[in-house]
């Protein structure tokens, strides 16, 4: 890899570093695990080199697998264990939650009033269906290459 591939990806990934203030407010809802058995199992990486890999990921749709390691501390499967870990947990749901409640006490929001958006409609950029060909009376006899292939009909 050259360096200033590295130098890109370092800078990608400072600009993508979570804030000491959302830090904050993440990692209570964050479950913590503590080690089952005295010999240990696994050791449990950084939440927040973590996180800060899950954010990155849900931000620019970048796949897991190409998350870059050595720019996060935490490699894309492994950070995607965690996230499928937190949505058991219904930790994004909780925050998306407390989110809501934070935003109405700032703003507020009009909990009587509601909109649902969609459309069931069909493709504007579909590919149309071509119409069938009609057979003749020429397509339904075998041409003299395919009896010599084994493919027509030997009597016509």
């Amino acid at each position: 890899m050259s360096g200033s591939f590295k130098r890109a990806e370092r800078r990608r990934a400072v600009r993508h570093q979570l804030s000491d203030e959302f830090w904050s407010r993440v990692e209570p809802w964050l479950p913590h695990h503590v080690s089952p058995t005295p010999r240990g199992g696994r050791p449990r990486l950084d939440l927040r080199a973590v996180a800060t890999t899950v954010f990155f990921v849900l931000k620019t749709g970048c796949q897991w697998l190409s998350v870059p390691r050595e720019a996060f501390g935490c490699s894309g499967p492994s950070a995607h264990r965690y996230f499928q870990e937190w949505v058991t947990h219904g930790v994004f749901l909780d925050l998306w939650r407390e989110g809501l409640l934070e935003y109405d006490d700032a703003r507020g929001i009009d909990w009587t009033w509601q909109s649902i958006d969609g459309a069931i409609t069909k493709a504007p950029l579909g590919v149309k269906v071509p119409d069938p060909i009609p057979q003749t009376a020429l397509s339904l006899v075998p041409s003299g290459r395919c009896r010599r292939m084994g493919l027509g009909s030997q009597s016509v």
